[in-house]
Protein backbone atom coordinates (compact mmCIF):
# COMPACT_ATOMS: atom_id res chain seq x y z
CA UNK A 1 0.00 0.00 0.00
CA UNK A 2 1.21 3.29 -0.75
CA UNK A 3 1.15 4.82 2.70
CA UNK A 4 -1.40 4.60 6.30
CA UNK A 5 -4.50 5.69 5.47
CA UNK A 6 -7.92 6.20 7.36
CA UNK A 7 -10.96 6.32 6.18
CA UNK A 8 -14.27 7.79 7.84
CA UNK A 9 -17.69 6.05 7.69
CA UNK A 10 -19.47 9.03 8.33
CA UNK A 11 -19.72 10.50 5.29
CA UNK A 12 -21.78 7.39 3.34
CA UNK A 13 -20.39 8.81 -0.36
CA UNK A 14 -16.98 7.64 1.31
CA UNK A 15 -15.26 11.04 0.76
CA UNK A 16 -14.06 12.09 4.20
CA UNK A 17 -10.75 10.14 4.36
CA UNK A 18 -7.11 11.31 5.34
CA UNK A 19 -3.97 10.50 3.88
CA UNK A 20 -0.13 9.89 5.84
CA UNK A 21 1.55 9.57 2.11
CA UNK A 22 0.77 9.44 -1.17
CA UNK A 23 -1.89 7.56 -2.72
CA UNK A 24 -2.73 5.22 -5.23
CA UNK A 25 -6.27 5.23 -6.62
CA UNK A 26 -7.63 2.14 -7.85
CA UNK A 27 -10.13 3.64 -10.86
CA UNK A 28 -12.64 1.34 -12.40
CA UNK A 29 -15.82 2.47 -14.06
CA UNK A 30 -18.68 1.37 -16.28
CA UNK A 31 -18.46 -2.37 -14.89
CA UNK A 32 -22.29 -2.42 -16.58
CA UNK A 33 -22.64 -6.35 -14.32
CA UNK A 34 -19.80 -8.09 -16.00
CA UNK A 35 -18.22 -10.12 -13.16
CA UNK A 36 -15.59 -12.16 -15.38
CA UNK A 37 -14.27 -8.39 -16.44
CA UNK A 38 -14.26 -7.10 -13.12
CA UNK A 39 -12.70 -10.21 -11.69
CA UNK A 40 -9.64 -10.38 -14.57
CA UNK A 41 -9.12 -6.76 -13.38
CA UNK A 42 -8.99 -7.10 -9.92
CA UNK A 43 -6.53 -10.20 -10.68
CA UNK A 44 -4.25 -7.94 -12.32
CA UNK A 45 -4.41 -4.51 -10.39
CA UNK A 46 -2.89 -6.83 -7.35
CA UNK A 47 0.51 -6.01 -8.62
CA UNK A 48 -0.29 -2.08 -8.71
CA UNK A 49 -0.47 -1.71 -4.66
CA UNK A 50 -3.92 0.70 -4.84
CA UNK A 51 -4.67 2.04 -1.69
CA UNK A 52 -8.39 3.34 -2.67
CA UNK A 53 -11.38 1.87 -4.99
CA UNK A 54 -12.97 4.58 -6.83
CA UNK A 55 -15.86 3.27 -9.08
CA UNK A 56 -17.15 6.16 -11.51
CA UNK A 57 -20.86 4.51 -12.07
CA UNK A 58 -22.63 2.17 -13.62
CA UNK A 59 -22.08 -0.88 -11.90
CA UNK A 60 -24.63 -2.40 -13.16
CA UNK A 61 -26.81 -2.40 -16.22
CA UNK A 62 -26.37 -4.66 -19.85
CA UNK A 63 -24.67 -7.67 -17.83
CA UNK A 64 -25.65 -10.88 -16.53
CA UNK A 65 -23.94 -10.60 -13.13
CA UNK A 66 -25.21 -7.83 -11.14
CA UNK A 67 -25.47 -9.16 -7.40
CA UNK A 68 -21.68 -10.73 -8.04
CA UNK A 69 -20.10 -7.27 -9.02
CA UNK A 70 -22.16 -5.05 -6.22
CA UNK A 71 -20.31 -7.48 -3.30
CA UNK A 72 -17.00 -7.06 -4.98
CA UNK A 73 -17.38 -3.28 -4.92
CA UNK A 74 -18.60 -3.62 -1.64
CA UNK A 75 -15.68 -5.66 -0.43
CA UNK A 76 -13.54 -3.62 -1.89
CA UNK A 77 -15.12 -1.30 0.44
CA UNK A 78 -15.33 0.68 -3.28
CA UNK A 79 -16.29 4.64 -3.30
CA UNK A 80 -19.20 4.38 -5.53
CA UNK A 81 -20.01 7.24 -8.30
CA UNK A 82 -24.10 7.72 -9.35
CA UNK A 83 -24.15 6.29 -12.94
CA UNK A 84 -26.37 6.69 -15.38
CA UNK A 85 -27.80 2.94 -15.69
CA UNK A 86 -27.56 2.88 -11.84
CA UNK A 87 -29.93 5.87 -11.57
CA UNK A 88 -32.28 3.83 -14.51
CA UNK A 89 -32.23 0.87 -12.06
CA UNK A 90 -33.21 3.00 -9.22
CA UNK A 91 -36.08 4.35 -11.01
CA UNK A 92 -37.23 1.45 -12.44
CA UNK A 93 -37.53 0.06 -9.00
CA UNK A 94 -39.55 3.27 -8.05
CA UNK A 95 -42.06 2.46 -11.18
CA UNK A 96 -40.44 5.54 -12.80
CA UNK A 97 -39.09 5.39 -16.41
CA UNK A 98 -40.96 1.64 -17.35
CA UNK A 99 -40.19 2.17 -20.93
CA UNK A 100 -39.29 -0.98 -22.68
CA UNK A 101 -35.68 -1.09 -24.70
CA UNK A 102 -32.80 -3.18 -24.55
CA UNK A 103 -31.71 -1.27 -21.73
CA UNK A 104 -34.41 -1.67 -19.91
CA UNK A 105 -34.80 -5.47 -20.59
CA UNK A 106 -31.45 -5.92 -18.78
CA UNK A 107 -32.26 -3.32 -15.68
CA UNK A 108 -35.74 -4.67 -15.72
CA UNK A 109 -33.99 -8.48 -15.42
CA UNK A 110 -31.32 -6.90 -13.00
CA UNK A 111 -33.77 -5.37 -10.49
CA UNK A 112 -35.31 -8.64 -9.73
CA UNK A 113 -32.05 -10.06 -8.57
CA UNK A 114 -31.00 -7.90 -6.40
CA UNK A 115 -32.21 -7.37 -2.93
CA UNK A 116 -33.03 -4.08 -0.87
CA UNK A 117 -29.79 -4.27 1.17
CA UNK A 118 -28.37 -3.45 -2.52
CA UNK A 119 -30.93 -1.17 -3.19
CA UNK A 120 -30.46 0.47 0.02
CA UNK A 121 -26.98 0.75 -0.88
CA UNK A 122 -26.96 2.17 -4.03
CA UNK A 123 -29.30 4.86 -2.84
CA UNK A 124 -26.27 6.12 -1.19
CA UNK A 125 -24.29 6.48 -4.50
CA UNK A 126 -23.47 9.88 -4.98
CA UNK A 127 -23.93 12.41 -8.04
CA UNK A 128 -20.48 13.53 -8.25
CA UNK A 129 -18.00 13.56 -4.95
CA UNK A 130 -15.46 16.37 -4.66
CA UNK A 131 -12.23 14.77 -2.74
CA UNK A 132 -10.65 17.87 -0.53
CA UNK A 133 -7.40 15.45 -0.37
CA UNK A 134 -6.82 14.36 -3.61
CA UNK A 135 -7.88 17.45 -5.04
CA UNK A 136 -10.22 15.68 -7.40
CA UNK A 137 -13.61 15.73 -8.26
CA UNK A 138 -15.14 12.33 -9.22
CA UNK A 139 -18.33 11.93 -11.81
CA UNK A 140 -19.77 9.82 -14.17
CA UNK A 141 -19.92 12.05 -17.65
CA UNK A 142 -18.37 15.19 -17.18
CA UNK A 143 -17.13 16.83 -14.15
CA UNK A 144 -20.29 19.02 -14.87
CA UNK A 145 -22.92 16.48 -15.27
CA UNK A 146 -23.72 13.04 -15.12
CA UNK A 147 -25.28 12.35 -18.45
CA UNK A 148 -22.94 14.28 -20.84
CA UNK A 149 -19.87 12.97 -22.11
CA UNK A 150 -16.29 13.90 -22.48
CA UNK A 151 -16.04 12.40 -25.32
CA UNK A 152 -14.29 15.30 -27.72
CA UNK A 153 -12.22 18.27 -27.49
CA UNK A 154 -15.34 20.39 -27.62
CA UNK A 155 -17.15 18.43 -24.93
CA UNK A 156 -13.81 18.85 -22.96
CA UNK A 157 -13.31 22.36 -23.57
CA UNK A 158 -17.38 22.70 -22.42
CA UNK A 159 -16.52 20.82 -19.27
CA UNK A 160 -13.38 22.76 -18.37
CA UNK A 161 -15.14 26.27 -18.96
CA UNK A 162 -18.15 25.07 -16.16
CA UNK A 163 -15.79 23.43 -13.74
CA UNK A 164 -12.87 25.08 -12.20
CA UNK A 165 -10.74 22.54 -10.88
CA UNK A 166 -7.29 20.44 -11.47
CA UNK A 167 -8.00 17.08 -11.45
CA UNK A 168 -11.35 15.42 -12.93
CA UNK A 169 -12.27 11.37 -13.11
CA UNK A 170 -15.05 10.33 -15.22
CA UNK A 171 -16.17 7.74 -16.94
CA UNK A 172 -19.53 7.09 -19.58
CA UNK A 173 -17.69 6.98 -22.85
CA UNK A 174 -16.32 3.74 -22.71
CA UNK A 175 -13.07 5.12 -23.83
CA UNK A 176 -10.02 5.43 -21.35
CA UNK A 177 -8.82 8.90 -22.03
CA UNK A 178 -7.16 12.15 -21.33
CA UNK A 179 -7.66 15.87 -22.25
CA UNK A 180 -5.46 18.40 -21.11
CA UNK A 181 -5.73 21.86 -20.81
CA UNK A 182 -2.20 24.17 -21.30
CA UNK A 183 -1.90 27.47 -21.72
CA UNK A 184 -1.39 29.01 -25.36
CA UNK A 185 -1.43 32.70 -26.79
CA UNK A 186 -4.89 32.14 -27.53
CA UNK A 187 -6.26 31.12 -24.27
CA UNK A 188 -6.93 27.87 -22.89
CA UNK A 189 -5.80 25.03 -25.68
CA UNK A 190 -7.26 21.43 -24.71
CA UNK A 191 -5.16 18.26 -26.18
CA UNK A 192 -6.52 14.41 -26.04
CA UNK A 193 -4.75 11.16 -25.83
CA UNK A 194 -6.55 8.13 -25.97
CA UNK A 195 -5.08 4.84 -24.65
CA UNK A 196 -5.77 1.86 -26.81
CA UNK A 197 -3.28 -0.71 -25.62
CA UNK A 198 -3.40 1.01 -22.34
CA UNK A 199 -0.16 3.38 -21.42
CA UNK A 200 1.11 6.17 -18.60
CA UNK A 201 0.13 10.01 -18.70
CA UNK A 202 2.30 12.25 -16.53
CA UNK A 203 -0.26 15.14 -14.94
CA UNK A 204 1.94 18.28 -16.15
CA UNK A 205 2.68 21.04 -13.23
CA UNK A 206 -0.46 23.64 -13.61
CA UNK A 207 -2.59 21.40 -16.34
CA UNK A 208 -5.98 20.57 -15.92
CA UNK A 209 -7.24 17.34 -16.60
CA UNK A 210 -9.98 15.31 -17.22
CA UNK A 211 -8.82 11.58 -17.15
CA UNK A 212 -11.11 8.11 -18.14
CA UNK A 213 -9.81 4.77 -17.33
CA UNK A 214 -12.07 3.07 -19.82
CA UNK A 215 -14.74 0.77 -19.08
CA UNK A 216 -14.02 -2.34 -17.45
CA UNK A 217 -17.35 -4.57 -18.70
CA UNK A 218 -17.91 -3.19 -21.90
CA UNK A 219 -14.49 -1.46 -23.80
CA UNK A 220 -16.04 0.66 -26.99
CA UNK A 221 -12.83 1.89 -28.56
CA UNK A 222 -12.67 -1.04 -30.55
CA UNK A 223 -10.28 -3.15 -28.17
CA UNK A 224 -12.41 -6.05 -26.39
CA UNK A 225 -10.01 -5.64 -22.99
CA UNK A 226 -11.10 -4.63 -19.74
CA UNK A 227 -9.91 -1.10 -19.08
CA UNK A 228 -9.06 0.52 -15.69
CA UNK A 229 -6.59 2.52 -14.43
CA UNK A 230 -4.60 3.78 -11.49
CA UNK A 231 -3.46 7.33 -10.51
CA UNK A 232 -0.47 7.98 -8.09
CA UNK A 233 -1.26 11.35 -6.29
CA UNK A 234 2.78 11.68 -5.67
CA UNK A 235 3.59 11.29 -8.97
CA UNK A 236 1.03 12.90 -10.60
CA UNK A 237 0.87 9.50 -12.73
CA UNK A 238 -1.98 8.07 -14.33
CA UNK A 239 -1.70 4.45 -15.73
CA UNK A 240 -4.33 2.81 -17.91
CA UNK A 241 -4.05 -1.02 -18.42
CA UNK A 242 -6.07 -3.35 -20.95
CA UNK A 243 -6.68 -6.56 -19.49
CA UNK A 244 -8.04 -10.10 -21.12
CA UNK A 245 -10.86 -11.99 -20.00
CA UNK A 246 -13.69 -14.45 -21.07
CA UNK A 247 -15.78 -13.47 -22.88
CA UNK A 248 -17.18 -16.11 -23.69
CA UNK A 249 -18.27 -17.19 -20.03
CA UNK A 250 -20.32 -14.25 -20.56
CA UNK A 251 -22.05 -14.35 -23.88
CA UNK A 252 -23.04 -18.09 -21.92
CA UNK A 253 -24.16 -16.24 -19.07
CA UNK A 254 -26.00 -13.62 -21.50
CA UNK A 255 -28.23 -16.41 -23.07
CA UNK A 256 -28.66 -18.45 -20.42
CA UNK A 257 -30.35 -15.22 -18.31
CA UNK A 258 -32.52 -14.88 -21.71
CA UNK A 259 -31.04 -11.25 -22.29
CA UNK A 260 -30.72 -9.68 -25.84
CA UNK A 261 -27.55 -12.25 -27.11
CA UNK A 262 -26.27 -8.43 -28.72
CA UNK A 263 -25.51 -7.76 -25.13
CA UNK A 264 -22.73 -10.58 -25.22
CA UNK A 265 -22.05 -10.32 -28.61
CA UNK A 266 -20.76 -6.78 -29.10
CA UNK A 267 -18.14 -8.03 -25.81
CA UNK A 268 -16.19 -9.44 -29.04
CA UNK A 269 -15.67 -6.34 -31.23
CA UNK A 270 -15.34 -3.87 -28.01
CA UNK A 271 -18.07 -1.70 -29.62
Amino acid sequence: MAGKTLWTAADTGGARYRYYAGVRLLLLSDIHANYPALEAVLSDAQARKYSHVVHLGDALGYGPHPREVLASLRDLEAVCIMGNHDRMLLDRADGLNMRVSIVSQALAWQLERLSERDLDWIRTWRDGIDDPEVGARYRHGTPVSLDDYTDSVTAAREAFAGWHGRLGFVGHTHHPAVYATLNAPVGEWVKHQAFFDGGTYMVPPGARVILNPGSVGQPRDGNPKASYAVYDTARAQFQVFRVDYDIGRVQFDVQQAGLPEVLGARLLLGK
